[in-house]
């Protein structure tokens, strides 16, 4: 979405996201623009919304060449090439298999790894640019994993679907990460269901100046916002001590399957399926609101991977009763012997845990303790 030509003089750079691989196939998405990197510093309103609007407005560059370099096992060095599409996403999908790449690398535990992504940029006076990538690789000893919707789940946003609560809530969209409403308990229900204790740090920038934390078990998220956001909410995460993981947003098009309704249930629904499918080594506990179809993408996926979803926690933010597409998906749920939590506040899950037994590789009792505490 170009602005104008006073954003056409930066100079293009890729913005890697957090990849993610297996012992066969490494997957990661980046994106050529030319804008400069956002800098989320709390400002004036005005600063602030020129910010936000640098996020949406940057010039998409496409058939522009990216290389990812990855180094597997015994130092073997796996490269691909390709052109950005229309949009000016790259999509990396290496076989790992073919390079021998990977067989004998694969960690105990849960581990980043790095990738390097390299760009010329022909016929201008800029030198040619690299940018680390960040790739989550869990453990072979690793038996459950984490997949969590954000708004409304991580990040308080005030929209239940209302014209007037968007009206209420349209300072949301200018304020800076450190301004946003962090849901109540989620930092340390977040911390324990992850397998580390919240960490708060400051990073130097907004992607890459820390190396992110590994947790004990796999913490992917799957929400309906645009890509263009990927650098402010992992400085949101950053800031409030939650995992980092791979995130899986939207390509936003003018069109009615990214703008309607269903839109955001199919995308979270072929995402989580996409996760399941590569690592078929790992239970998922899946976390999501009642606000976007979250339950009813639960449902389908506990229907179709039985025996997969190790738990389902559904938080309550619009306070109104199921739906009778809503109590089908519970249903559904509930027959595939999963156990199910919905709730406003993640400190009152204790009860939930204590009489469901779920067991998250021993941890349990630390999870019912720790979700249960004040922030």
């Amino acid at each position: 979405m170009p602005l104008g030509p006073f954003l056409r003089r930066e100079p293009v750079r890729v913005q890697p996201f957090f990849g993610f691989r297996n012992a066969n196939r490494l997957f990661l998405n980046a994106r050529a623009i030319q804008a400069r990197e956002p800098v989320f510093e709390k400002r004036s309103f005005w600063r602030n919304a020129a910010t936000m609007m640098g996020l949406y407005a940057s010039h998409e560059v496409a058939d522009f060449p990216v290389t990812l370099e990855y180094q597997g096992a015994g130092g073997t060095l796996v490269s691909e090439q390709i052109m950005s599409g229309r949009e000016g996403y790259v999509r990396f999908d290496l076989d790992l298999d073919a390079s021998n790449a990977s067989a004998s690398d694969m960690p105990r535990r849960t581990r980043w790894e790095k990738a390097v992504l390299r760009w010329e940029r022909p016929g201008t006076v800029e030198a040619d640019g690299e940018a680390t990538a960040y790739i989550l690789t869990p453990g072979t000893e690793t038996r459950i994993g984490v997949i969590s919707d954000i708004d409304d789940t991580i990040l308080e946003t005030g929209i239940t679907g209302n014209i007037r609560a968007i009206a209420r809530n349209w300072r949301h969209m200018v304020e800076m990460p450190s301004e946003r409403i962090l849901v109540p308990g989620a930092s340390a229900f977040y911390a324990a269901i992850g397998g580390n204790p919240a960490k708060k740090r400051e990073p130097e920038s907004p992607i890459d100046a820390l190396l992110p934390e590994a947790r004990v078990r796999p913490v992917f998220y799957v929400s309906s916002s645009p890509w263009n956001l990927f650098s402010y909410l992992v400085t949101f995460k950053r800031e409030r001590g939650l995992p980092l993981g791979p995130v899986m947003l939207r390509d936003w098009g003018f069109n009615r399957k990214t703008l309607g309704k269903e839109g955001h249930g199919s995308h979270k629904r072929e995402a989580i399926e996409r996760i399941l499918t590569t690592f078929p080594h790992l239970r998922f506990a899946l976390i999501g609101d009642d606000t976007q179809k979250d339950l009813m993408a639960f449902g389908s996926i506990a229907a179709a991977f039985p025996g997969r979803i190790a738990a389902v926690f559904i938080r309550s933010v619009s306070g109104e009763p199921l739906n009778d597409e809503q109590l089908h998906a519970k249903d559904v749920i509930d027959k595939a012997g999963v156990p199910f939590w919905s709730g406003s506040d993640y400190r009152a899950a204790e009860e939930f845990l204590q009489s469901a037994g779920l067991d998250l590789e021993g941890g349990v009792e630390r999870l019912v303790r720790t979700a249960s505490e004040g922030e």
